[in-house]
């Protein structure tokens, strides 16, 4: 699996140029927000996002301010997300830094998020890109829509496999299905293209999702805590597939368990040994490749060169990491 650096060279002048444009589109007068943002600025992951932006763009007719634009839009967007998910949660960390409802309170953490997001929608206003605007703008309505299905139906322990495929395509993969659309649509590409691009990322953020999803089950460490999403009651494929298997005792017992199992080290790793002796992992990790396999193949109709097999090795660094 090739590093994510050597993936980002074809493109590590516009990266360095986002993370400029980044940084300045987050300023604020406030001197109280401008240290939060500036916060926030050095916490920047590998830059997956804006990489799926460019590479998209450059696949679908070349980079342009447009598409720069579409890069921080998203990553505007998707920042004021964050904030306002871990004030949700009740996280105190995001990447192995404090998050900013831990040393800022819940407040002032709602209001952060607040002006992300409208600093997002001038972006888009400012310069006329009602197009970006609008495609992920649809991706923050689905990912909404995702997390409050995911809520409601986690309460109830209801979830087959179907609706779990129903909370991934709209929690995690809207959000790449419009990065690899605004790529498309900052680069000038017709409608179908569009949208081509869009299907394109969406496949990759299930399979994403779904990588994750098994992380849970594993016995190294991969750098997400074992048993993360069980102690927070999230129903995954690994453990949808494995109660499907089950007798139904079993099953009984193992949602019991989900459900009450007060995060006690013994009854998590019952759970987890459940889950691989049913042969929950496995089945998932098949899944995940039948859809990284269908990314592939829309990859395919496009032009062989620089941009596609960037896509291609980003695919592959996302859907087949270790962590």
């Amino acid at each position: 699996m090739q590093g994510i650096e050597r993936i980002k060279q074809p493109i590590a002048e516009d990266i360095q140029a986002f993370e400029k444009n980044f940084k300045a589109s987050m300023h604020s007068d406030a001197p109280l927000l401008d240290r939060i943002t500036h916060y926030i600025v050095k916490q920047k992951g590998k830059q997956v996002r804006p990489m799926f932006v460019f590479f998209a763009a450059k696949l679908c007719g070349g980079i342009s301010e447009s598409t720069h634009r579409g890069a921080s839009l998203v990553e505007l967007l998707h920042t004021a997300t964050l904030v306002h998910d871990d004030v949700v949660d009740n996280a105190y960390e995001r990447r192995g830094f404090f998050s900013i409802n831990a040393l800022w309170k819940n407040k002032i953490a709602v209001l952060v998020g607040d002006y992300l997001l409208a600093k997002g929608l001038l972006l888009s206003v400012n310069n006329n890109e009602h197009r970006l605007l609008k495609i992920v703008s649809e991706a923050v309505k689905q990912m909404s829509e995702g997390e409050l299905l995911q809520i409601e139906k986690v309460r109830r322990m209801d979830i087959s496999e179907d609706l779990y495929f129903d909370v991934i395509r709209q929690k995690t993969a809207s959000l790449i299905a419009s990065c690899c659309a605004c790529g498309a649509a900052s680069a000038g590409a017709d409608e179908e293209t569009v949208e081509k691009m869009r299907y394109f990322g969406e496949l990759v953020g299930i399979a994403f999702q779904i990588k994750d999803d098994t992380f849970d089950f594993g016995t190294d460490d991969v750098g997400k805590p074992l048993g993360i999403d069980i102690k927070e009651k999230k129903v995954t494929l690994p453990l949808i597939y494995a109660l499907n298997r089950a007798d139904r005792a079993d099953k009984r017992r193992i949602i019991n368990l989900v459900k009450n199992h007060r995060e006690e080290p013994a009854k998590i790793h019952e759970i987890i040994d459940f889950v691989n002796h049913m042969q929950g992992v496995r089945y998932a990790n098949e899944k995940m490749q039948a859809y990284q396999e269908q990314a592939f193949e829309i990859l395919a109709t496009f032009p062989a060169g620089e941009a596609r097999t960037g896509l291609e090795e980003l695919v592959r660094y996302t859907t087949e990491r270790k962590k």
